[in-house]
């Protein structure tokens, strides 16, 4: 976040939960990856309990109040299913569970910001495309049904998209639902979901591990995640 001209501070759930720190003295709220307690009751879900338990209404008023949040990973997961992103209303028709192929992922994919997303802060970055790493093996967007996908495309919830492995080589193809470059079975190659307001954005893949151009493992050059992390600190001024 510094790189991206911020000025971070890490906060523990213990601190906010006693008080000692509150979520309305920041400018911006951000998840990150990990394996919260483990995800021994599954990915994000204990972390996503305390969220609602806990700290639901101070995470909804910093929505509230324009003040960006993002989750990446385990963050997206938690934001999910504490139920501040997806779908608005209950119940909750959306998730994260068990990638397709039954194994953990860690490998480079191909991203896009989507067009037509309704996150504010995302649209100056709008169509960009991001190369970055996925490490999860709790990644695949799942949904009751197919109204689900619709419901969520025509409301501009969809906020990113896994593209084809020849996207950085001048395509700009959605992975259709083809392994690797879909690594989890996503339904409709989504990556990321923004909440209704735009404010709240989550995704899977790990744009902080490309930021400088040394991290990256080989073909054309570009695609950093960086741009992600300032329009986050832009939108956070």
């Amino acid at each position: 976040m510094k790189l991206a001209g911020g000025d971070p501070s890490i906060v523990s759930m213990n601190d906010l939960r006693a008080g000692a720190v509150s979520m309305s003295g920041f400018a911006a709220l951000l998840l990150p990856g990990g394996f919260s307690y483990g995800d021994a009751l599954g990915a994000g879900t204990r972390l996503a309990l305390e969220l609602r338990t806990w700290l639901y209404e101070e995470l909804a008023g910093a929505v509230r109040s324009g003040r960006p949040v993002l989750g990446i990973c385990n963050g997206f997961q938690a934001l999910l299913k504490s139920g501040l992103l997806g779908e608005p209303g209950a119940p909750r028709r959306v998730t994260l569970t068990d990638n397709a192929n039954g194994r953990f992922e860690c490998r480079w994919v191909n991203l896009r910001v989507e067009p037509g997303c309704r996150s504010g802060w995302l649209g100056t970055i709008e169509g960009a495309l991001i190369r970055c790493p996925v490490a999860h093996g709790e990644g695949r967007v799942a949904v009751t049904d197919p109204e689900v996908v619709r419901n969520l495309e025509d409301s501009g919830l969809v906020a990113f998209r896994y593209l084809s492995d020849d996207s950085h080589a001048g395509g700009d193809r959605v992975a259709g639902g083809q392994y690797p470059a879909n690594p989890n079975g996503s339904v409709a190659d989504i990556a990321g979901l923004c909440d209704p307001t735009g404010t709240a954005v989550g995704l899977m893949p790990h744009p902080e591990d490309h930021v400088a151009d040394w991290q990256r493992p080989g073909g054309p050059p570009g695609g950093q995640g960086l741009a992600l992390f300032e329009a986050f600190v832009d939108a956070a001024r």
